[in-house]
Order: C-alpha cells, then structure tokens, then sequence
C-alpha cells in the first residue's frame, strides 16, 4: 500500500533528478537541528537533566513506577492551615513495607513483630482548607540537592528521620558517612543529590548528665544544666541548612536543674532541701537555652523547624503500669481534645518558639513551626504497643504507646516537611522580587 500510495503522489515519471533537490532540503534541515538544539539547553536542559537523574536513579522495585515525577514547584502554591484536618482513609498507602526498608528500627517494626491488623498504615491526613500532596521523594530531593539536614531531639526524632529515609528509598539509598560508630550520632549522604542528613541525639536539648541510672522511678535521675548549651550538637548545627528540633517525653523522667552552676530546684527528685519546681521549668527553660543557642550561632544561616510534641497514648495505667494503646483506627477532631501535660508541653513550645522566632527575624534567620500535635493526638492506633520486640523480650518500655510504627502515621510527618519547604521556596522568590523591584 505504501508504495502504491508514492507511485499515485508523485506519478509514475518520478526519477532520481526530481529526488535531490528534497534530498538537500532534507540534509540542510538536519544540519540546522544538529547546530540549533544546543542552543535550547539553557531553556530545556534543566528540566530534561531532571528527568534523566531520575530516571537513572530510581530503583528497580516495582512501587517506583507509579512515583510522579513533579518538577519544583511554582510561585502558586495555594497557602492554607495544614495542620488542622482529620485522617481520611487512604487505600494507596503505604509507600514502603518492612521488607523494603532497613532502616526501621526495631522497636517501631510492628508488623515484624506480629501486629495482627494493617489499617493504621491506610490514612492520610486532609486539612479542613486543603489538600496535602502525598510524600514525593524525587520533588523532596530536588528541593535538597547540595543541601543538608539535621534532626536534634529524642528517639522520636530519630523514628522521623528512619521514616524520611524509608520514604526515600524508592528513589535512592543513602551511605553511611558517620563520623563515629555512635547510633546516636549518625550521619547519611545521597551521592546522586549531594544531600546529607544527620541525627543528632540530645532528648534534653542541654547539656546533661545522669546522676544516678536509678532514681526514684528506677528510670535514671539527670542533672540538667538549663543556661548551658549542648555542645554535642550546638558545635557542629552551624553549616547545617535545615534543623528539626523537638523535645518532650524524657522531661516526665526526675531531673535535677542547674541555673550558673547551682541547684535551682528539681522535678520528682526526692531530695532534700529541693524544691520540686515540676517537669515544666525545666522543659521551657530548656527549649529557651536550645532556641539560644541556635540565634547565637555566628555562621549559622538555615532554616530551624520545632517539630512540636506528640502525644503518647497509654491508657488503663502508666507505662510500667500495664498501660497500652490497642486501638486500631484513627480518632475524629471532634473525639480527642488536647489537655493536661499534653496540653501545657506545647504551649510551652509554643510560647518559646514565638520569643525566639522574633529574635531570630532581628538575626535574619529562619524559624517555622512543624506542628504535628493535633494530628498526632489523633493517632491512638499507631504506636508499636507490645509489637516492638518479640514476646517474650526483656525490655524497659513494655508497652511501646510513644514511638510510632514504620510504615505509619509519622510518614506524614514528611508530607508535612516537604510542603513547608516547597513553602520556603515560594517565600524566597516573593523574597527576591521585592529585593529586585
């Protein structure tokens, strides 16, 4: 058909003579393509360097292929209160399992551990205003490259950066480049995007010491050193461009509290002659002196994030009272109400944060709010309970209602994260306009 079809275009008199001129045509065609295409680099050659990395990049499993692949985002994005909302159902989730992901810890790897029911893995959060986009690892890497990122806190903190790691994985793996064997201090690099990410234990954010393992609760007692900085972390945050902060559970443990070298007082301490001035002095006075130490920085010029506290949620009896969390489905916002310690912790951090966030505006630093409390308190169903461990393993928390599962609800923490950075690039753009105009 073909050729019955060029013999009928051009007549049965074409020949070779009547061929060359197209041929010519064709060859000066081609030739200017060849000069011309590597001019368009300046235009295209970003975004197509963009899809080549990450198609040279991303893993082999299966999962991957349904990843979108976003570019970063615009001046446009919709603003709106992203912390208050309700869990919906999400059938898609989770974006990784167990058996995908060797960073979970063990503590929080409950289906290891024989959880029987998978559901708490299947919500995402809705703001009441909005939508929050599903986690995107090549946007988040993107956002990333040649930047890095510290996590400083408590374990809970470190279960957020294992869970970052997980989500990340569908697109790369990271290399241990830790300076020390600690667990406590490790730190990762993606090769492929220059980025790296550390975790930096501290769950008193200042400097510390335990004064006895035992104590009046059998959980240790611990002089803390309110006015002094922790230099495990405060000397090497500086050339860090982003530092998630949080702090909480470890402040309900008896402390011993230290202002300019003196006993000022204690929380549940039992001594003598000390005044019990309860566990929130010490943790306003705390998140103070961190939030001090971070403005003081000479050379420090990112952006600090408080990931705020999440509640645990043991209910019939404290943790080594038999206390659990068995609940299988998320609460609604209208079931749940943050009170008590609960509530006084975060407006505490609030109220610091707010101090400290002024002074850093003076300093040209950067301090934003990642508030998880509301949507954590709704989350009753994802902690490891007794699924942290096998059944019949000594451990000293018996009951796990503070850490979070992996895969889980703490995933969305960095559905959170990624929508304030993409949130940050916005501002510097609004930023750099107003410079420019």
């Amino acid at each position: 058909m073909k050729f019955q079809e060029k013999d009928h275009l051009y007549g049965n008199n074409y020949n070779k003579k009547q061929m060359i001129p197209k041929l010519i045509l064709t060859a000066i065609f081609v030739t200017i393509l060849v000069l011309v295409t590597p001019l368009s680099y300046p235009f295209f050659g970003s975004s197509l360097l963009l899809m080549m990395n990450k198609s040279k990049q991303l893993p082999s499993s299966s999962s991957s292929s349904n990843i979108e692949q976003e570019t970063l985002p615009s001046t446009s994005l919709k603003t709106c209160d992203i912390f208050s909302g309700e869990w919906v159902p999400n059938p898609k989730a989770p974006y990784y399992t167990n058996k995908t992901c060797w960073a979970i810890h063990e503590h929080q790897n409950c289906m290891k551990y024989g959880r029987p029911d998978s559901d708490f893995m299947k919500w995402r959060w809705k703001p009441n205003e909005c939508e929050l986009p599903i986690f995107n690892p090549f946007q988040f890497l993107e956002i990333v490259r040649g930047k890095s990122m510290a996590f400083v806190g408590d374990s809970v903190g470190r279960n957020h950066m294992q869970s970052l790691i997980c989500l990340l994985s569908r697109v790369e793996w990271p290399i241990d480049v830790s300076y020390t064997k600690d667990d406590y201090f490790m730190r990762w690099k993606y090769p492929s995007y220059n980025f790296t990410m550390a975790v930096y234990w501290t769950p008193f954010l200042v400097k510390t010491k335990q004064e006895n393992s035992d104590g009046p609760t059998h959980t240790g007692l611990y002089n803390i050193y309110l006015d002094e900085f922790d230099e495990k972390w405060t000397s090497e945050i500086e050339d860090f461009d982003y530092v998630i902060i949080n702090g909480g559970h470890w402040f309900q443990k008896p402390m011993v509290f230290y202002e300019k070298g003196k006993i000022v007082g204690c929380h549940y301490c039992l001594l003598e002659n000390v005044t019990d001035l309860t566990m929130y002095y010490g943790y306003r006075k705390a998140f103070r002196t961190a939030f001090k130490a971070l403005n003081s920085l000479e050379n420090f010029k990112g952006v600090t994030f408080l990931r705020t506290f999440a509640p645990s949620h043991f209910e019939n009896g404290l943790w080594n009272q038999g206390g659990n969390c068995v609940r299988s489905k998320p609460f609604k916002s209208n079931e749940a109400s943050l009170e008590g310690t609960n509530m006084e912790l975060y407006m505490i951090q609030l109220e610091e944060y707010k101090i400290s966030q002024k002074r850093a505006k003076r300093n040209g630093l950067k301090f934003r709010l990642l508030d998880t409390t509301q949507s954590m308190l709704l989350r009753p169903d994802g902690h490891p309970s007794r699924y942290g461990h096998l059944p019949g393993e000594n451990v000293t928390l018996y009951n796990d209602c503070v850490h979070w599962c992996l895969p889980g609800p703490i995933d969305t923490w960095n559905d959170f994260l990624l929508e304030m950075l993409k949130m940050e690039i916005v501002k510097s753009k609004g930023e750099r306009r107003r410079i420019d105009s």
